[in-house]
This record gives structure tokens, C-alpha cells and sequence, in this order.
């Protein structure tokens, strides 16, 4: 029993990862009807800048821990949130008029570039970083298992929630959030009733690049070391997760991603860790033929 509630700790800390990444892939798509399969390599350059962030603010003296992190946590905002702009600004709005394909080609493009522009800029090799939130809490204390819960792993489940409750309200209760709604339904109609299209647009790859942003800082801080490689995985996990929650649904992203974590960390506790991947994908493959529009997610409905 012990051992099943710290796969579950584990587990949901994974899951609120991968939901914040996720969230970003169900914004896209709900606006432009489009996967931005860069995003992933946007929530690896934000580890990077994260982790580069941290040793200059080493350098210069600034080491209380609560200042550190939320310097690093707004430079890494602010960077990352210029990528997550460039990558709408180059990839997709120049082929926004062209057939679907063309803008899927353009964002895979993307992601192979940040993919090699950082792996060359920073290296192959891993980067570690020293843990910097240390210590937690003991539960069911036993001679062969003991329950630990994590100050990290306690941070980023509640920043998480935050998280997602202040973008949810943002978009049911914001001029902004109303008008992503409008983008959604009918960009055409949007632009005849004065709502900036483009702007729009720009600004939900922002906020998508901004979560990531966060994500990447978590995951920095909590495994320890990254590599130029992280995007792709974490990135694909993050869009099977929006998929299994239902694309275009913001709760039913956060929802695929707490079950992807769960669905790893299970597996890789009570199977062999080779096939975790093979369980998530699975459980995603029986979800779609029984529901194809996802756990939480609407049937797209024709109009003509």
C-alpha cells in the first residue's frame, strides 16, 4: 500500500508536467485548428534558459532561493514567450491561407531547428543542476518503505492547479479569452466584428510558450538534468495527453496529462520500464476508438 500512494505522488507530479505542456498544444488548436508541434522544443529551450538563468544569478551574488526563483521564473517567462511569438510569426501565420498541410510541414521544420540550434549552441551532452528545494514530508514510516513527499513535488502540483485555474477563468471571463472563443468558431466573423485576428493568435502561442515556460522550469528543478533532447519526448507526451483529454479542452488536457504520469509511473513501478511508453499509448489508441473526441473533449460539428 505504500508503495502503490508513492507511485501516485509520483505519478500526479509527472501528470501536472506534462498538463502544462498540453494545455499549450489544446490552445493552438482550438484557435487555428492546428498542432504546433514546435511547442515541445519551446518547453526545452525554457529549461535551458532556466538553467542558464540560475548560474548568472549565481555569480552575481543574488542566492536567497525565494528571489532566485521567481527572477528565473520571469526571464524564463519573458524568453520563452518571445519564441512561442516567433514560431507563430515564422511558421504559421505567413502559411495561414495555404492548404493544412503546409503549416503542419512548417512547425515540424521549427522543431527540428530549435532542436539543433540549442544542441549546437549548448552542447550534446546533459546539464545538470545542483537541487536547489530540498527536503519533505514523511508519511507511514516503515522499516522497508517509507512515504516521502517532496517541498518540489508539493510546488509544482499547486502551481499547476494555479495555473490552470487562472487561464480557465482568463479565457471564460477576459475580452481576451472571449475573443480566442470567437477565433475559434469563425475567424472570418471575428475579423468582420473588429477582433484583431492575427494579434489574438500571437497572444495564445505567448501564453501556450509562457506555460511551457513554466513546465520547463519545473521539470529543471525537480529531475535535475536536461539535454536538447527533452522537447521531443516531453512534447509528444504532452500532445498524446491533449488528445486522451480531448484536443481544444483546457481541463481535459490537464486531465490527459495527470493520466499519461499516472500511466508511466505505474507501469515503470509494477512492469518492466522499457514498455511505459507502450502503456500510454496503448490506453490512448483504446480511448480513440471508443472516443474519438477525447475524455472531455466535443464532437466537431460540420458546418454548412
Amino acid at each position: 500500500m505504500e508503495y502503490f500512494i508513492q507511485q501516485l505522488i509520483n505519478g500526479l507530479t509527472l501528470g501536472a508536467i506534462y498538463g502544462l505542456i498540453a494545455i499549450g498544444y489544446t490552445m493552438v488548436y482550438g484557435i487555428i485548428g492546428m498542432i504546433n508541434f514546435a511547442h515541445g522544443d519551446v518547453f526545452m529551450i525554457s529549461a535551458f534558459v532556466a538553467l542558464i538563468s540560475f548560474l548568472v544569478l549565481g555569480l552575481v551574488g543574488i542566492t536567497w532561493l525565494p528571489l532566485a526563483l521567481l527572477l528565473v521564473l520571469i526571464i524564463a517567462m519573458f524568453v520563452t514567450s518571445a519564441y512561442g511569438w516567433a514560431v507563430e510569426r515564422l511558421a504559421y501565420r505567413p502559411l495561414r491561407g495555404s492548404f493544412r498541410l503546409a503549416p503542419l510541414i512548417s512547425a515540424i521544420g521549427m522543431s527540428v531547428f530549435l532542436q539543433n540550434y540549442v544542441q549546437i549552441a549548448q552542447g550534446a551532452r546533459v546539464k545538470p543542476l545542483p537541487p536547489l528545494i530540498q527536503g519533505g514530508f514523511t508519511f507511514m514510516e516503515q522499516k522497508s518503505f517509507t512515504i516521502t513527499l517532496s517541498y518540489m513535488q508539493i510546488v509544482i502540483v499547486v502551481l499547476t492547479l494555479v495555473l490552470m485555474t487562472a487561464f480557465s477563468l482568463l479565457i471564460a471571463r477576459t475580452a481576451l479569452g472571449r475573443a480566442q472563443r470567437a477565433c475559434e468558431q469563425d475567424r472570418t466573423m471575428a475579423a468582420l466584428l473588429g477582433i484583431n485576428v492575427d494579434r489574438t493568435i500571437s497572444l495564445t502561442f505567448v501564453m501556450g510558450a509562457a506555460l511551457a515556460s513554466v513546465a520547463g522550469m519545473m521539470f529543471l528543478l525537480y529531475y535535475g538534468v536536461i539535454d536538447f533532447f527533452i522537447g521531443f519526448l516531453a512534447g509528444i507526451k504532452a500532445f498524446t495527453a491533449a488528445v486522451l483529454g480531448g484536443i481544444g479542452s483546457l481541463p481535459g488536457a490537464m486531465l490527459g496529462g495527470l493520466l499519461i504520469g499516472l500511466i508511466e509511473t505505474f507501469w515503470s513501478a509494477y512492469f518492466t520500464i522499457e514498455y511505459k511508453d507502450v502503456a500510454a499509448f496503448s490506453i490512448l489508441v483504446l480511448v480513440l476508438i471508443f472516443r474519438p473526441s477525447g475524455l472531455l473533449g466535443r464532437p466537431e460539428v460540420e458546418k454548412v
